[in-house]
């Protein structure tokens, strides 16, 4: 990475407030100063009408001030899915059923065993009803009853934790990469709950790991315009029945092993009340312009018509190459200044030097967050970013054991990550959190909230567990 791209981002984020914020201070104030000085006469003739003009002049400047300025967005609260035990998979059980198959031949079976060796997860994963058969079937009425299962149960704990009214939710974001029915999720979660009319609707797909994290920016976005104090729903799940592939490519086969069960509610709002956490900046890349970043996870038929998921072997390199573009976008908002001088001088030595070999420095991102949620892709990607970032065993704690307990579950990993820390009772009040995400496009997402009110109870998807936690998975 160039010291130049950080000058670039540096001159970027200048200009941005120099054009937004400066003038609109500088206006207001100019323009009430300037009033003043014409209505207000010596001291010894103020009467009540100048103080009068005074004071609706200064509200006047003040009104047009927080108009004009960016609404902070805050986190609500969240809910996780909890599966029933009835739905637990164990290894041996999908080991099993792969052997039983009919479709399968016997060296997809042997890489199968293998991968789920390497797999980093335990025998308490869960997988939808549909997948518990040995030759799974997935029509419309499975994948509608699996995404049901898991929309209204997140949905319901959200609206039980929040005690919101239906009627004060006036944004519905959901995502489901693959599963895309007629009507909409999002419609669906409508007509259960009986949402408003003028609501504002939309459904995200075909973004994978990546959309939680990129539906939390949208949604940002359209609460800038709507009256302060509006609320934003995001719901997020993968359905796992109508991605399930059954045919021997290896690369198709890896979606069936690594994914599982999981979904998520979250609360946007505009009003700090009963919020706990604010957000501070979304950063997202996207590197699909690239033919191998394109296609490195793509649904397509294999060779004999059988649809899936491939993922390609350039997979850890395109997320490698996302991460560090999202990091020098994101690292000047998030990084003290002591870091990015550092960083800045380094590089200018690199330059100066540049016959001599000079390793990169490194900025220390563990100045900046208590707490790092990271992809949970697998053991391989979260030993990658701690390598790279140089994480300690304890920031990577909570992706290491939401894999193993829960395995990959798409676009909710990061949210179960952070119950995790919340169950475990390690969230303070002033905390900051930073959620980083990969998804098919290629891209790489990054979110950062800092805590204001922490949990004070354990009701999440590792209430019955927590205290046997951590464990040592090697």
């Amino acid at each position: 990475m160039s010291p130049w791209s950080y000058v670039k981002h540096f001159r970027l984020l200048y200009n941005h407030s120099a054009n937004t914020h400066v003038p609109r201070i500088v206006t207001t104030t100019a323009l009430a100063a300037g009033v003043l000085k014409k209505v207000t006469p010596r001291p010894s003739a103020i009467c009540p009408v100048h103080l009068l003009i005074a004071i609706v002049l200064l509200t006047i400047t003040a009104t047009i001030y927080y108009a004009l300025r960016r609404k902070t967005v805050y986190l609500v609260d969240y809910a996780c899915f909890r599966p029933s035990f009835n739905l637990r998979c164990t290894k041996a059980t999908f080991l099993e059923h792969a052997h039983l198959s009919s479709l399968l031949d016997y060296s997809t079976v042997n890489f199968i065993e293998t991968i789920l060796k390497r797999s980093g997860m335990s025998d308490e994963t869960y997988v939808p009803p549909m997948l518990h058969y040995i030759e799974p079937y997935c029509g419309l009425y499975e994948a509608r009853t699996e995404a049901a299962l898991v929309v209204f149960s997140v949905t319901d704990d959200l609206f039980a934790k929040t005690c919101i009214s239906h009627d004060a939710i006036g944004v519905l974001i959901t995502t489901s990469s693959i599963f895309c029915p007629i009507p909409s999720i999002a419609d669906v979660i409508v007509n259960r709950y009986k949402l408003r009319d003028d609501l504002r609707v939309m459904n995200l797909s075909g973004m994978a790991c990546s959309a939680s994290v990129t539906a939390v920016g949208l949604a940002t976005k359209m609460l800038q315009v709507m009256p302060w104090g509006s609320h934003a729903l995001i719901v997020s799940t993968e359905t796992l029945g109508s991605g399930h592939y059954q045919g021997n490519t290896r690369s198709m086969q890896l979606p069936n092993i690594l994914f599982r069960m999981g979904g998520v509610a979250k609360l946007l709002s505009t009003s700090r009340s009963m919020a706990r956490f604010q957000l501070a900046h979304v950063t997202r890349i996207i590197t699909a312009a690239n033919n191998s970043a394109y296609r490195c996870a793509y649904l397509e038929e294999d060779e004999k018509g059988i649809l899936g998921t491939r993922l390609t072997k350039d997979l850890m390199i395109v997320a490698g190459d996302a991460l560090k573009d999202n990091l020098i976008a994101s690292g000047p908002l998030v990084l003290p200044t002591s870091e990015l001088i550092k960083y800045f001088l380094f590089g200018i030595v690199e330059k100066v030097l540049y016959w001599r070999k000079i390793r990169p420095y490194i900025p220390n991102f563990c100045v900046a967050f208590e707490h790092i949620c990271i992809h949970v892709g697998g053991p391989a990607v979260i030993s990658s970013i701690q390598r790279g970032l140089n994480l300690s065993d304890k920031h990577v704690e909570p992706s290491r054991m939401t894999l193993y307990r829960f395995g990959n579950q798409s676009a909710a990993s990061v949210w179960y990550e952070l119950a995790y820390i919340d169950a475990k009772g390690l969230m303070n009040k002033g905390d900051r959190v930073w959620m980083i995400r990969f998804g098919a496009g290629y891209e790489c997402n990054t979110a950062s909230w800092m805590c204001i009110q922490p949990s004070s109870c354990v009701d999440g998807p590792w209430a019955n567990c927590i205290n046997c936690y951590p464990m040592d998975i090697h």
